[in-house]
């Protein structure tokens, strides 16, 4: 657009050449090229002569036969139209997921205010805060996006399942056709979360993650007043995030809906994340499925030491 605005601009006969163009027919013409569109409008001369009618039509046709030009050449020098990345928001898939940000009132202004900053106003549509305490000043900012769980904050099984346990109904009382948590320190590539989400059906049986351990936890079931069994499976670490299809939630329900997701976690003595794993795999038998995406504060912190310095 800045070379053809100079050509115009700038535009002379060339030496010595013969023109047929009048100076008043000149004069009268003034040329505007806005935003690729040529706007011609015609003013009287400034000599207050009058034009002759012949002299106009010539001058018409040169000017016409220049701009003509003008804009072939202006099409050659223009680079293709770009294409639109999707947003982060969740453009690409239907729907988008339902992230669930995990934390507490002692780390709104530690953590929380970077996250606002950075990728949750970003996608602030799909992502929702649960917290243990009212705050005005995220009120402003999130909306009825932050949710007051009114859970304890200490950070043990009881507090930790309760906010585990709204955020589950949180999501299954939504459209979201994905379940992802995370908590308050981490940060989330959206765009990545979602090509990997693209490639399972949320209509599918789909637990999402990355386990802390080298081995599968083992807890105790109690079976009765006396007798107890040793169960063990699987578990995706909440502090890396993990996902679930809303095809595999619903199936949960009847050990994580409206309460029982507490009763369940108090059952095997275990915390949020593990809880989640043991109805998935233990009572349902859906495979947690590994993802390297996911990134556990519990991991060796070589890698980061190594990525960081490169």
């Amino acid at each position: 657009m800045k070379e053809a605005v100079q050509s115009v601009t700038m535009w002379k006969p060339g030496a010595g050449s013969r023109s047929s163009v009048s100076p008043a027919a000149v004069t009268a013409v003034s040329c505007l090229l806005v935003t690729g569109m040529l706007v011609l409008s015609v003013g009287q001369p400034g000599s207050g002569d009058p034009v002759e009618p012949g002299a106009a039509a010539t001058s018409g046709k040169v000017f016409s036969a220049y701009f003509r030009k003008l804009t072939r050449e202006r099409r050659a020098i223009s680079p293709p139209p770009r294409k639109r990345s999707p947003r982060a928001g969740g453009a690409s898939l239907p729907g988008g997921p339902f992230i669930a940000v995990k934390t507490t009132g002692r780390y709104h202004r530690q953590r929380l205010e970077l996250l606002l900053d950075t990728w949750i106003s970003r996608n602030m549509q799909q992502t929702f805060v649960f917290t243990d305490g009212e705050d005005e000043e995220l009120r402003k900012r999130m909306g009825d996006h932050l949710i007051n769980t009114n859970c304890s904050a200490a950070h043990n099984r009881q507090a930790l399942s309760c906010k585990m346990a709204l955020e589950y109904d949180t999501f299954i009382n939504s459209a979201k056709k994905w379940f992802c948590h995370v908590d308050d320190d981490n940060y989330v590539n959206v765009g990545s979360l979602l090509k990997l989400l693209s490639q399972f059906s949320h209509s599918q049986d789909v637990y999402l993650g990355r386990p802390s351990l080298e081995r599968p936890i083992e807890a105790t079931e109690k079976l009765g007043t006396a007798e107890m069994k040793q169960v063990s499976f699987w578990f995706a670490t909440g502090g890396a995030g993990f996902c679930l299809s809303r095809g595999l939630a619903l199936k949960m329900k009847p050990w994580a809906s409206e309460g029982s997701f507490m009763a369940t976690a108090d059952h095997i003595r275990l915390p949020d994340d593990c809880t989640v794993g043991y109805i998935v795999e233990a009572l349902l038998g859906v495979r947690l499925l590994r993802s390297a995406l996911f990134h556990s504060p519990w991991r060796t912190w070589g890698w980061c030491q190594t990525y960081t310095t490169r």
